[in-house]
């Protein structure tokens, strides 16, 4: 599927532009299910100035989807209209600061952040070695793994709104909660500073090193989307979806993994729909089983073909 052409109109009021506008982009290859449709322009701004240009100038009318490093993240295989951004090499700086502090660009993998913490000495942060994305994505979800939570440890956030204006955000203002934040959807996190403490980088190398063995022992790492289901207040997703029979469950060439059943795997030749109609039969089928509705914590994007 292919969408109307509208990225030459794009040019053509924004000649100021310094960033990658295409047409008709695949997601497929940055999603980690490697599935799902088209965008129907797709746009990598160069830098915090050019992601505002680009907003200030863009109909209101057009919408925008933000992507990341694609982790957690179905395109429906229909592909998504208006204009899809995702932030590259302009937004993945990191800095150490003084006091134990780690600024980060948004498009900085969370593991990265965690390294560059461990090497500075700055316990604290070791937890983001075991998200499977985005700095960005750690923001708007409020990412979290192994006993630590991005509320934890952030002092502010950096964003530009729909309308091209920069926006700033204390910890307290990002309405932080489980797997959620309260900013906004359409304000695009660009920039993020974190508080650690004072540690030794032999010690949080340790932390990480069992962090990384905790993973690859108990989560596939073949075509997954990480966690797929938000745990319910007091309860294990995967408990719920094991003690309903869905543990191996298939639907088409996707599959409930195995190994952690909170976890979906997209098999060769899976298409966007088999993945969340699996996802769909999973919760239909706890919901029958428990009477608890689990909720999605994959973000599903586009349309259905």
């Amino acid at each position: 599927m292919s969408f109307a052409d509208i990225v030459p109109g794009l040019k053509a009021q924004m000649p100021e532009l310094r960033g990658h506008l295409l047409a008709n982009q695949s997601l497929e290859e940055l999603t980690w299910f490697r599935a799902g449709g088209p965008a129907q322009a797709f746009f990598m701004p160069q830098d915090e100035n050019d992601l505002a240009y680009f907003l200030q100038n863009l109909a209101v009318e057009i919408p925008v989807t933000v992507i990341g490093a694609g982790s957690n993240l179905i395109v429906r295989d229909g592909g998504v209209p208006g204009v899809v951004i995702r932030l590259g090499r302009g937004f993945n700086e990191i800095k150490v600061e003084g006091g134990n502090r780690i600024a980060a660009g948004t498009a900085m993998l969370d593991v990265m952040v965690a390294r560059a913490a461990q090497a500075a000495g700055i316990a604290g942060l070791a937890f983001f070695s075991g998200i499977p994305g985005s700095i960005g994505g750690a923001l708007r979800m409020n990412g979290g793994a192994y006993g630590g939570e991005t509320k934890d440890v952030l002092i502010e956030a950096r964003g530009i709104d729909r309308r091209g204006a920069m926006r700033s955000y204390s910890n307290a203002d990002m309405g932080f909660s489980y797997r959620h934040c309260g900013v906004p959807d359409d304000v695009i996190f660009t920039a993020a500073l974190f508080q650690g403490r004072a540690g030794d980088p032999e010690a949080i190398a340790a932390e990480m090193a069992e962090i990384k063995g905790k993973r690859e022992k108990s989560q596939p790492r073949n075509r997954t989307g990480g966690s797929t289901f938000k745990n319910p207040p007091g309860m294990s997703a995967w408990k719920l979806v094991e003690e309903a029979g869905c543990r191996g469950l298939k639907v088409g060439q996707a599959q409930v993994s195995e190994l952690h059943s909170n976890f979906l795997i997209s098999r060769d030749g899976a298409s966007a729909a088999d993945i969340e109609t699996l996802g769909e039969t999973v919760r239909a089928r706890v919901k029958a089983h428990s009477g608890i509705e689990l909720e999605w914590e994959i973000k599903r994007i586009g349309i259905s073909v």
